[in-house]
């Protein structure tokens, strides 16, 4: 039995089909059923050059793979978190994140469709927020730095940089990642020490129909926990488009103490 993944409130009715749909399997997130395994790639092999066509071939297709799953997120000393992937018909997608703001506090979604890319706050238990999202970038960018949680850019960031052979990747065929449920797993580092690399380095699994099935990265691990539900025709809003601040990866420093005047009589 894995750990109990954390669950919140304020997901998409689609994410919460998914979590009664795992929990249902005795009460363990082990997958529902099983990922498509490759046929094309072996689990190992000396040959960068084909690996990296390989990766290429397989991100192609998990360019146009649509879908809904549901996600496990490790991280060392944390609770494995619930993360939901949801790539739409139309092309738009979003990512549900526990604890994705102000130091784990507040759970967060990223979305992007043809206007921009959203950063939305969710309502949780612990933190019963009204839910609101705010244009963060445009549409392919990435989320600047200072409130980006990193998680989303695993299932459609990259993309484009494993497709492009000419990217500067060092790509070889890794050791299969646990709870990879048989795809293709490809060690990626950067080829260039000067530079910042153009991914996240680490380990991605893909299944012989593009399907993400895995991903290590020095933030966490990603493995699936559910077999691919029918992808929506286009992705919602968790809350109403605002003009305002994105929330922050930290949470804010508490306000300084009142100053309490003295009751003293003066001289």
């Amino acid at each position: 039995m894995r750990p109990a993944i954390v669950v919140r409130r304020g997901l998409s009715a689609l994410t919460a089909v998914l979590l009664t749909a795992t929990a249902a399997a005795c009460g363990d997130p082990a997958p529902a059923g099983p990922v498509a395994a490759s046929s094309s790639a072996p689990a190992t092999g000396p040959d960068p050059a084909a690996a990296r066509s390989d990766l290429a071939a397989r991100a192609a297709l998990a360019v146009d793979r649509r879908f809904v799953a549901l996600y496990t997120f490790d991280q060392p000393g944390q609770p494995s978190r619930a993360v939901v992937a949801t790539v739409a018909l139309d092309g738009s997608w979003r990512v549900d994140i526990p604890g994705g703001a102000l130091s784990g506090s507040t759970d967060v979604s990223i979305v992007q469709n043809n206007t921009g890319v959203y950063q939305c706050s969710l309502t949780s238990v612990a933190n019963p927020v009204t839910p609101s999202c705010v244009r963060v970038a445009d549409a392919g960018r990435r989320v600047p730095q200072a409130y980006d949680p990193k998680v989303e850019r695993i299932f459609r960031q990259w993309l484009r940089v494993f497709t492009d052979r000419q990217s500067a990747l060092s790509v070889t065929h890794g050791v299969a990642l646990p709870g990879s449920q048989g795809g293709d797993c490809f060690s990626i580092d950067s080829i260039s020490a000067s530079m910042d690399a153009p991914v996240d380095i680490g380990i991605y699994c893909y299944a012989a129909d593009g399907l993400l099935t895995a991903a290590k990265v020095d933030f966490g691990t990603l493995t699936i926990a559910s077999q691919a539900a029918a992808a929506p025709s286009t992705v919602d809003f968790p809350g109403p488009i605002v003009t305002a601040d994105p929330l922050g990866l930290d949470a804010p420093p508490p306000p300084p103490a009142p100053v309490i005047p003295s009751v003293l009589p003066s001289a």
